[in-house]
């Protein structure tokens, strides 16, 4: 079967070691980062600069989970999670503010953001649907339902493409608004910007797995296609 093709194992072992060091460098940096106290939770932060926007109208909700922290465009509520939410350090700042960039984003109507919100639901069929037809058409070697597959998967593909600037200029207007607001020194934002580094780089790791995943496809349907 393909998952024990050498090729593939070859084709997105990059992806596999940037997304392994990525999520370790999160790790670290988030822990160095709930170590350093602030005078305001994430949650009171987040409220801050959203109402000095004039967001007033953007809830911001408690939710369970670690680190299951997000902002929901159709509902304009920015859920973080219980540590997030309460917790009054660094960590839960950086956290707090990169999600209420995504709030702002969509206030200003960011185009990659709405291009990214329009893209969801044929990235999340692409994700499921697309690999269920590329697996069966490698099995049952029928070129048709392979074709078929990439173009869905591509669906993935061009999500996490457009996924990327959003994410980073998330944190870049998170990192702004932790200097402008006054919450942390511009001098003591080092731990905060480490963090969301770290952080993006999880979104590369994860773009680039799909890029080399779908071109793995192309070639065995190229190579089939010339057999």
């Amino acid at each position: 079967m393909f998952l024990f093709d050498p090729l593939y194992l070859l084709f997105i072992s990059p992806a596999l070691l940037l997304g392994f060091l990525a999520q370790m460098w999160v790790k670290s940096t988030y822990a160095s980062a709930s170590q350093i106290p602030v005078g305001i939770s994430g949650a009171t932060a987040a409220r801050q600069v959203l109402n000095s926007l004039g967001l007033q109208h953007v809830d911001i909700e408690e939710v369970p989970g670690h680190l299951s922290d997000h902002y929901d465009p159709r509902e304009k509520v920015l859920r973080l999670s219980r540590e997030v939410y309460h917790n009054h350090n660094m960590a839960a700042i950086g956290i707090a503010l990169h999600e209420a960039g995504h709030a702002i984003q969509d206030a200003k109507g960011y185009i990659p953001l709405v291009i990214r919100n329009l893209a969801v639901p044929a990235a999340n069929f692409g994700s499921s649907g697309g690999m269920i037809l590329l697996v069966l058409g490698l099995l049952m070697n029928f070129q048709p339902l392979l074709l078929a597959g990439i173009a869905l998967f591509s669906c993935v593909v061009f999500f996490q493409l457009v996924n990327l600037p959003v994410e980073f200029n998330a944190s870049s207007r998170a990192k702004e608004a932790v200097i402008m607001s006054g919450f942390v020194k511009p001098q003591e934002i080092g731990p905060i910007n480490k963090m969301l580094w770290a952080a993006a780089l999880t979104y590369v790791a994860a773009t680039l797995q799909s890029v080399l995943t779908l071109l793995y496809y192309i070639l065995r349907f190229s190579r089939r296609s010339n057999d």
